[in-house]
């Protein structure tokens, strides 16, 4: 008689608790689910286009090739007006992004000296070793430029898992190449045959009527592989296949390099134009095409707001010396007078005025970065490091010369500004210091400009100026170390030998040809 009302009163407080560990349980995944949700990190992604001149794209005001996608990152995104590359070259200026260095400290400031190209080593610390202790997978799409096979500093040992590309800057000449590397592997391509070959890609290529192209020392195009459009390929496997974890890809594509060449003219293809126009401006719609692909797949994949996507180039205004094979056969206009895409400021790549570092630059993150924000913050490529990790939540190393600019792609935080910038290439240094600009030629003279009332840097105001070039002197001097490559601002060669025999540092060998 007593058992039953205790059972049946037993069973309703069961089912009570029951039904309260259920809620609670619920509640507490859907709490962890939000918390999971506002502590993702987010997928980096750095789109790093190859000689890219400052006026390429509509967001710059080029209304002659048509870039819809990658002014899209502009658009929803924020767009700067004083961003600046590792250096001038291709080499140095990755070295300087992969590092978080300036041209004064890092590894690698030079594409060669005495034919010998130099390696990051097992010591240095890079970006992507960085994101990858911190629970990121990392990705290398394209051109590397810091190592040869041979040299310690191979992507997969800098922090890379998985690496498709060209390691050598030479190989990267070539558009249909013998082979690319996947991780260590060399991965061949018969159908481009002898293409890869100096004689052969270093020569105007043909188009067809349809503006398909007939590369020099490939008989059959159709089975060709463009180097580009692969690389591309693989780069959103690897975002596919990495769409559960947090991911960094380096996105480092080698157009608008020359020598030029692109496997369909599009719709460039009937222009009245010379043909080196044609193929520069269908190389760079070409990227524009891929970045859309991949911001699709972004959105196709749910991961759009999960991600902030960098694009910028790697030096400053392109080189003419891609049109010479053109221009000896017949006149006409250069690249830049025709698509008019010089920076506002004077110099070019492989020297060291402004506009050899002064790069186009934008950033992307929907519901973190405004809109349309336009920036005239100055940050360099050096400044990519500690802003990772700064997304990455983790700490930034104290050895690096870059400062997050973190707070001014959200607006949230103090942003703080560099003192000055500064660069070094073949022994001239430069600095970038408020509204002034330095150079100076091997250790000779400082020249001193104001960029803003002389963008074109052709008036020296330095002998009006004693007390600030004896302050930017200082800062030269203070921001260079002394490399065991590549001689110091003012330093000559014997001396420079003296110091490396001094060193027990042998003679380096020529390698600026090999894988």
């Amino acid at each position: 008689m007593l058992l039953q009302p205790f059972f049946t009163i037993d069973l309703r407080v069961l089912r009570r608790i029951v039904l309260m560990t259920t809620f609670i349980a619920l509640s507490a995944c859907s709490a962890n689910k939000e918390e999971t949700k506002e502590e993702r990190v987010p997928n980096i992604i750095f789109i790093l286009s190859d000689d890219l001149s400052w006026g390429d794209l509509g967001c710059y005001g080029q209304d002659k090739i048509k870039t819809p996608n990658i002014d899209r990152i502009a658009k929803e995104g924020v767009k700067f007006l004083n961003a600046y590359a590792g250096s001038t070259v291709c080499a140095p200026s990755r070295s300087s992004l992969m590092q978080g260095l300036h041209q004064g400290h890092a590894r690698v400031r030079g594409n060669s000296y005495q034919s010998y190209r130099e390696s990051l080593q097992e010591e240095d610390y890079t970006v992507a070793r960085l994101l990858q202790e911190a629970g990121y997978r990392t990705g290398l799409f394209g051109k590397w430029g810091l190592s040869l096979e041979n040299q310690p500093g191979i992507p997969n040992k800098m922090g890379f898992d998985e690496f498709f590309g060209y390691l050598n800057q030479r190989q990267a000449h070539t558009y249909y190449p013998e082979f690319l590397y996947h991780n260590q592997d060399k991965v061949f391509f018969p159908g481009n045959k002898n293409h890869y070959e100096y004689e052969n890609y270093s020569k105007a290529s043909t188009y067809d009527e349809e503006g398909k192209v007939i590369p020099n020392g490939i008989e059959d195009p159709s089975s060709a592989v463009y180097s580009f459009d692969i690389i591309n390929e693989k780069a959103l496997d690897f975002v596919k296949e990495n769409k559960d974890q947090p991911f960094f890809l380096y996105l480092a594509n080698t157009v608008p390099h020359g020598p030029l060449i692109v496997p369909d003219l599009g719709e460039y293809k009937d222009k009245d134009w010379p043909i080196q126009h044609k193929e520069w401006a269908a190389m760079v719609s070409r990227m524009d095409r891929e970045v859309g692909s991949l911001m699709d797949v972004l959105d196709s994949l749910g991961l759009d707001d999960d991600t902030i996507i960098f694009f910028a180039s790697d030096n400053g205004n392109s080189s003419q010396g891609y049109e010479k094979r053109y221009l000896d056969i017949q006149e006409g206009p250069t690249l830049s007078d025709f698509f008019k895409h010089r920076s506002p400021t004077r110099g070019q790549k492989s020297n060291e005025y402004n506009g050899g570092f002064h790069v186009p630059a934008m950033v992307r993150w929907p519901g973190k970065i405004r809109a349309g924000t336009v920036s005239d913050h100055i940050w360099a490529f050096w400044d990519f490091l500690p802003t990772a990790a700064d997304l990455a939540g983790v700490p930034s190393p104290t050895f690096i010369d870059g400062i997050s600019i973190l707070p001014t792609l959200t607006g949230q935080g103090e942003q703080i500004a560099h003192e000055y910038l500064y660069w070094e290439h073949k022994q001239n240094q430069a600095v970038r210091f408020g509204d002034y600009y330095a150079h100076k030629a091997n250790g000779g003279k400082l020249e001193l400009y104001n960029l803003i009332t002389d963008p074109q840097q052709q008036n020296d105001i330095s002998d009006e100026n004693k007390d600030l070039v004896e302050k930017i002197d200082k800062m030269m001097a203070d921001a260079h170390r002394p490399s065991d490559v590549w001689p110091s601002p003012g330093e000559t060669e014997e001396a420079f030998n003296k110091r490396m025999e001094k060193q027990n540092i042998p003679k380096r060998p020529n390698n600026v040809g090999h894988y």
